[in-house]
C-alpha cells in the first residue's frame, strides 16, 4: 500500500473499552505496519513485506502504541503475539485499511497507481501455461502492485497458505492441513503429452496401457500427482519402467519436448492453443481426473489486491482436454 498520511478519528472508529475515548490522528503507515506484523508473525517478515527497514517498522509500532497508550504486542526473542487489546484492535484496523483499498481500487485512474504486494502459491502444473495469462491481466490493471509466485509442490503450497506466506493458493485437492479450506474450480483429466512427430500424436485417444508401451517419463514418489496416479491406476499393467523421473510436471513436459518420450500430465499443464511441438491426447481406460481449486487460510479475509487476483483466477478460462 502506498503511504497515506491521513488522520483517523479514534473516537469514531476505535470505540472499545481498551482505547481512550479521545480523538487521535493516526498515520495509515502505522496501521499498515501493525497489520503486516500480525500477518507475518514477526517484525523481520513484516518489514520485508512492506519494504522498509526493521528499525523503521519498530518505530511505527512504538508510535502507534504510544499514541493509543496501550501495548499491542507481546514480544519475546522467539515470537510476537497480540495482546488482548491488540486482538480487539486488529479487526478495526483491517476494516479501515480494506475499506480504503476497496474505495481506491474502484476508481479506475487511481487503481492503476495502487502499490503493494500479493503472493500466490501454485503447483507447477498451473504455473507454467495458466498463471502467465492471469499475471499478465493483473499487471495491466495494477502495474505497480508487486506479484510474487511461489511455484512449489502441493504440500508446500498448502504450508505457504497455512503459514500466511502466501495470500492464497491454486492446487489440487488431497491431504490438506486443517488450517486451510479448498474451493473447487474445475475437474481436469490427465492427457498424454507427446511431440507432433510421435506415433501416438494423431490418435483421438490412447489407453494408459498403450502409453506405457512407449518410452515414458514420470514424476517421482514425492509428487502429489504420483500418489494420485498410483491410486487410480492399480489395475493398469505396466510392462516397463520409466526412462526418467522428475519432481515437477513442467520438467516432464520439457523432456517430452526434447524428444525423450511421452508423459501423462494434467491437462492444465499443457499449452491452451496450438503448439509447434507439443500435442495433448486424451487418456482413457481409465479416465483419471484431478480436482483443481483455490486454497485459503480458514477465517482469513483476503486484502483487496489479493481479492482482485483471486477474481482473475476464477474468470480466466481453464483448459480441460
Amino acid at each position: 500500500m502506498a503511504p497515506h498520511p491521513l488522520p483517523y478519528d479514534n473516537a469514531r472508529h476505535l470505540d472499545h473499552p481498551g482505547f481512550p475515548a479521545v480523538i487521535i490522528n493516526f498515520d495509515l503507515n502505522d496501521l499498515q505496519a501493525f497489520r503486516a506484523v500480525v500477518d507475518k508473525g514477526s517484525f523481520r517478515g513484516a518489514a520485508e513485506a512492506i519494504r522498509i527497514s526493521q528499525p523503521a517498522l519498530s518505530r511505527r509500532i512504538e508510535k502507534l502504541e504510544t499514541a493509543l497508550d496501550v501495548k499491542l504486542f507481546e514480544r519475546t526473542t522467539r515470537r510476537v503475539s497480540l495482546t488482548m487489546v491488540g486482538r480487539a484492535f486488529l479487526p478495526k484496523v483491517e476494516r479501515m485499511l480494506d475499506d480504503l483499498d476497496v474505495a481506491l481500487m474502484g476508481i479506475s485512474n487511481v487503481a492503476s497507481t495502487r502499490m503493494g504486494n500479493v503472493t500466490i502459491a501454485c503447483v507447477p502444473s498451473t504455473a507454467y501455461y495458466f498463471m502467465p495469462h492471469v499475471i499478465s491481466e493483473f499487471h495491466k490493471l495494477y502495474p505497480k502492485i508487486r506479484l510474487r509466485v511461489l511455484d512449489a509442490s502441493a504440500g508446500e503450497v498448502c504450508h505457504a497458505v497455512a503459514s500466511g506466506e502466501a495470500d492464497f493458493g491454486v492446487s489440487f485437492s488431497g491431504s490438506l492441513a486443517d488450517e486451510v479450506e479448498f474451493e473447487l474450480l474445475l475437474q481436469e483429466r490427465y492427457v498424454l503429452a507427446c511431440r507432433r512427430d510421435h506415433p501416438l500424436a494423431q490418435r483421438d485417444s490412447v489407453t494408459w496401457a498403450e502409453a506405457y508401451e512407449h518410452d515414458y517419463i514420470t514424476v517421482d514418489k514425492t509428487s502429489g500427482n504420483r500418489f494420485l496416479l498410483d491410486q487410480a491406476l492399480r489395475g493398469v499393467r505396466v510392462k516397463k519402467p520409466s526412462i526418467c523421473e522428475t519432481h515437477h510436471v513442467t520438467t516432464m513436459i520439457g523432456l517430452v519436448e526434447a524428444g525423450l518420450g511421452v508423459a501423462m500430465v494434467p491437462s492444465i499443464a499443457m499449452p491452451a492453443g496450438e503448439h509447434p511441438i507439443l500435442v495433448s491426447v486424451p487418456l482413457v481406460e481409465p479416465h483419471v481426473m484431478r480436482n483443481v481449486g483455490l486454497i485459503k487460510r480458514r477465517g482469513r479475509t483476503l486484502p483487496p489486491a489479493a481479492l482482485e487476483l483471486e477474481r482473475l483466477v476464477r474468470e480466466m478460462p481453464f483448459r480441460s482436454a
